[in-house]
């Protein structure tokens, strides 16, 4: 496979990008962390930012709705935002300070669904604005990135309870814990293969489990990678941020991984999508937006 890998300069210095998605107008959109804006970047490099209202407002993950705009969770301020492609942002606050909203995704249902890292809950914001919140079953689970599964569920990840969640629409939890003590399981993602891969933050490792829950791990050549956010990519694969080793990953559905190096110093990549263009596009706390373009080697005729 040849891979190679561009990255563009975010200025000033010490924004700090974290979630990065594909928008429905083929650019990408990322948030900034430190920077407290949501930037914008096409394929071609050229960026637009749009300030976030609330100061220091911790804007964290970053999705598509599915009413075309972008919406994002603001993790200290404690705010679902929605922001349009032109850049028009609107926030709605949580009932109860202190709930840290994190990870972001469309529901089958039509609404988004977000983790209440602090509170211990699964949050649902309809594209109007309305708010539910369920209850997990152990306030300190810390659920991390959510995602819709195949199933008509909504899938997150529990750091310190160290399982899998799985939360119907009508708010029926079922947990499933980890083989091995301290994951730390952060990123998920819906694979090709229909079943639900997630990273293990503390393991080291990536985890693949079926609807069914039955959980498969896969564990990283290198120590220290500290796997982050996860992406099913454009080829029967997955990609991976690692964010203790500066790397991107990607694992087969076999679970062959490779690893290829970021060329900045201490990158600290987070943030993962598949642009319009087909490429690996990352998030890198350093103050940079990764391009990873990569071609499969071609495949002889049968």
């Amino acid at each position: 496979m040849q891979v190679s890998i561009q990255e563009y300069h975010i200025e000033p210095e010490g924004t700090a990008p974290y979630g990065i998605t594909a928008g429905p107008d083929g650019a990408l959109w990322f948030t900034e962390q430190k920077g407290n804006r949501i930037g914008r970047i096409t394929v071609d490099g050229a960026m637009t930012f749009f300030p976030v209202p609330v100061p220091e407002a911790g804007v964290s993950c970053i999705m598509s709705g599915p009413d075309g705009a972008l919406w994002f969770t603001a993790y200290k301020a404690g705010r679902i935002g929605r922001i349009t492609v032109e850049g028009a942002i609107m926030e709605y606050e949580l009932p109860e300070a202190g709930s840290a909203p994190f990870g972001i995704t469309p529901g089958p249902d039509g609404a988004l669904w977000f983790t209440l890292t602090a509170a211990g809950r699964i949050g649902r914001i309809s594209v109007e604005g309305e708010m539910t919140e369920f209850p997990l079953p152990h306030t300190g689970c810390f659920p991390s990135f959510i995602v819709g599964g195949p199933d008509g569920a909504l899938w997150f990840t529990e750091n310190q309870a160290n399982a899998i969640g799985r939360i119907t629409t009508e708010g029926e939890v079922r947990e499933f814990p980890l083989p091995q003590e301290k994951s730390g399981p952060v990123g998920m993602a819906c694979g090709p293969d229909g079943a639900l891969w997630f990273t293990e933050l503390l393991g080291n490792r990536i985890g693949r489990i079926t609807t069914t829950g039955e959980i498969r791990e896969y564990v990283l050549p290198g120590e220290g990678a500290r796997p982050h956010a996860i992406v099913a990519g454009r080829d029967g694969d997955l990609w991976f941020t690692e964010w203790g080793s500066s790397r991107i990953g990607r694992i087969t559905l076999q679970g062959e991984v490779t690893g290829y190096a970021i060329p900045a110093d201490k990158a600290e990549p987070h943030g993962i999508a598949i642009g319009s263009d087909g490429a690996v596009w990352f998030a890198e706390e350093c103050g940079r937006i990764g391009r990873l373009n990569y071609d499969l080697p071609s495949r002889p005729a049968p």
